[in-house]
C-alpha cells in the first residue's frame, strides 16, 4: 500500500513539474537566453579588456625601451596617450616617467595629467592617494598655502596611510616660510595619530625637538 502511495505522489509531482514547464515555457526559454547572452557579453568584454591592457602594456614597454634623451617629443606623445587610456597600472607609470625625466616643462600640463589619474582613472584608494601626494610634491615649490592644502585635503581629512606624509609636507612647507606655529601644529598632528608612518613620525618628532621646541 505504501509503495502505491509513493508511486502516485511521484507521478503527481512529475505531472505538476511538467505542467509548470509547459505553462512557463516562453519565460524559461527567454530567461535562459538572457543568461547565455549576459555570460557571452561578459566573456567577450573580458577578452576585449585583456587585449586592450596587453596593447597598452606593450606600448608602454616599447616607449621606454626606445626612449632617447635627445628626442623627447615622440616619447612624450606616446606616454600622454597611455595616461589618457586611463589604465590602472600603466597610466601612473607613464606619468612618473614623464616627471622623472622632465619631459614636460609646462606645470599646468603635468597637473592636468595628474587630474586624469585622480579623477578619471579607476584606481585602488591608496594608489590614488599616493598620486595625490605626488601631485602635492610636484607643486610644493610653486604654489601657495591654499593651493597646497587644496591638493592635500583629501589625505589630511582621511585615515590614509599617506596622511602622515601629507602632514609632514605641509609642516615643512610652513617651516620653510618661517611660519613656525603653523609648522608646529602639523608636526604635532603627525606624532598624535595612530597610523603615522614610523619614519615620518621620527622625523616630525626630531623637527619638533630640535627646531620647534618652546
Amino acid at each position: 500500500m505504501d509503495e502505491e502511495v509513493t508511486i502516485i505522489d511521484t507521478e503527481t509531482r512529475n505531472e505538476k513539474i511538467k505542467k509548470f514547464f509547459l505553462k512557463n515555457k516562453k519565460i524559461l526559454i527567454l530567461s535562459t537566453l538572457f543568461l547565455i547572452i549576459v555570460s557571452l557579453s561578459f566573456y567577450s568584454f573580458q577578452i576585449y579588456k585583456d587585449g586592450q591592457r596587453e596593447k597598452i602594456s606593450n606600448k608602454y614597454n616599447d616607449t621606454i625601451i626606445e626612449y632617447k634623451a635627445k628626442d623627447k617629443s615622440k616619447t612624450t606623445i606616446s606616454l600622454k596617450e597611455i595616461i589618457n587610456d586611463q589604465d590602472s597600472t600603466y597610466s601612473p607609470l607613464a606619468l612618473y616617467f614623464i616627471i622623472d625625466n622632465n619631459l614636460i616643462d609646462d606645470q599646468n600640463e603635468v597637473n592636468n595629467l595628474f587630474d586624469i589619474l585622480i579623477y578619471k582613472t579607476s584606481l585602488e584608494t591608496e594608489i590614488k592617494n599616493l598620486i595625490i601626494y605626488k601631485k602635492a610634491l610636484f607643486n610644493a615649490d610653486q604654489v601657495n598655502e591654499i593651493e597646497l592644502l587644496n591638493i592635500l585635503n583629501p589625505l589630511i581629512n582621511s585615515n590614509s596611510v599617506w596622511k602622515s606624509h601629507a602632514l609632514y609636507l605641509v609642516g615643512e612647507f610652513f617651516y620653510s616660510k618661517g611660519e613656525i606655529q603653523k609648522s608646529k601644529d602639523f608636526f604635532q598632528q603627525i606624532v598624535s595619530i595612530e597610523n603615522s608612518n614610523p619614519e615620518i613620525m621620527i622625523s616630525a618628532q626630531r623637527r619638533l625637538n630640535r627646531d620647534l621646541s618652546d
